[in-house]
């Protein structure tokens, strides 16, 4: 049973690390890897000194964290929610709800974000009419960028993303619940003293997972909202590998950055999870 997923993982997961050398060469597919010319860490050195490095640092970090304190909460919000509603049609009602953005390809999400959000006819702009507020371009403005990218991944996610939550807590013994309506905990009581530690140790390690994907932010979706106009915030080190290694084909260069990014994301899942396993008394190892 464990042949074809090892096997899967050695040839597209491990074999390629073997190219990963390109990175230190100034690669050339006439002469292969091992035939281009080793030149250490200068292509580090170029992104490091680039003008652009600065923004695409600053742009994947910070959205990067704005998902990690507005994204990863609300899944965890919405089954505590689901959890504390009485009829069952209801609750299988926003469960169903929530669940189907999920299930919408990031193309299609990109379109109808473009719709919503048209200036002209877009009925989110309608709607500032309506109260007197100027339309918005909310896709061409720098400074929307990240509150549409992250407000949409919320919208799309957070029903997907609560199922692991609702599971962990229909785990919860239900005699803690009647224990604590004995001592005459309320509701927010109950969810503070036992839900929430109750679903704890899973909120510990799928933190841990998103910190340790913490410099991926969604290359596809921020390539397709992508434009000239609010490319400032949306530059990201993913969008730069993809424009310089694939369209440019500098594939050492590009080479390097990816590297430098999984260095990060690496480096960071390691020191989360140490730092959980001592504070927490939960990890991933």
């Amino acid at each position: 049973m464990l042949l074809i997923p090892m096997a899967w993982y050695i040839l597209f997961q491990y074999g390629p690390m073997y190219g990963l050398q390109i990175a230190f060469r100034d690669f050339n597919p006439a002469r292969g890897i091992t035939g281009s010319e080793w030149v250490g860490f200068e292509n580090f050195d170029r992104f490091f000194s680039s003008y652009y490095f600065g923004r695409l640092l600053w742009n994947t970090v910070s959205i990067s964290i704005y998902s990690l304190l507005f994204a990863f909460p609300i899944p965890i919000l919405l089954a505590l929610l689901i959890n504390e509603m009485k009829g069952e049609r209801y609750k299988k009602l926003l469960q169903n709800v929530t669940y189907m953005p999920h299930f919408i390809s990031v193309v299609v999400i990109v379109g109808m974000l473009q719709l919503f959000l048209n200036p002209q006819a877009g009925f989110v702009n309608f709607a500032l009419k309506e109260v007197g507020i100027e339309p918005v371009a909310f896709l061409e403005k720098a400074e929307w960028f990240k509150t549409v990218f992250i407000g949409s991944n919320i919208w799309q996610n957070m029903g997907w993303q609560s199922i692991i939550y609702i599971a962990a807590l229909a785990g919860v013994n239900p005699q803690l619940y009647e224990a604590a309506k004995i001592d005459g905990a309320g509701r927010w009581q109950r969810i503070r003293h036992v839900s929430l530690p109750g679903i704890f140790p899973i909120i510990v390690i799928l933190l841990i997972l998103d910190i340790g994907h913490f410099m991926n932010v969604g290359f596809e979706k921020i390539l397709l909202m992508q434009n000239s106009l609010n490319k400032d915030a949306s530059d990201v080190i993913q969008t730069f590998v993809y424009q310089n290694g694939i369209l440019q084909g500098d594939f050492s260069y590009s080479a390097a950055i990816g590297l430098f990014n999984s260095v990060i994301n690496f480096a960071l899942l390691v020191l989360i999870n140490r730092y959980a396993r001592k504070k927490a008394e939960t990890s991933l190892w």
